[in-house]
């Protein structure tokens, strides 16, 4: 089977899950992606900070 390529019954298998269940791994990657852009945002302002330069 090739990468990325998902066979009829996966994906019938997929769909079988409750929709609560397939929304909570929305939810959780949303957050998740939203965490580490929050990360990423504060480790960058505090090495700007620590370089000298301020935001105000």
């Amino acid at each position: 089977m090739m990468a990325g390529k998902h066979s009829l019954e996966e994906i019938k298998a997929a769909e079988k899950k409750p929709l609560w269940q397939r929304l909570g791994w929305l939810a959780l990657i949303w957050v998740g992606s939203v965490g580490a852009l929050f990360i990423v945002a504060s480790l960058m302002r505090m090495f700007m900070n620590a370089a000298g330069l301020s935001t105000h």
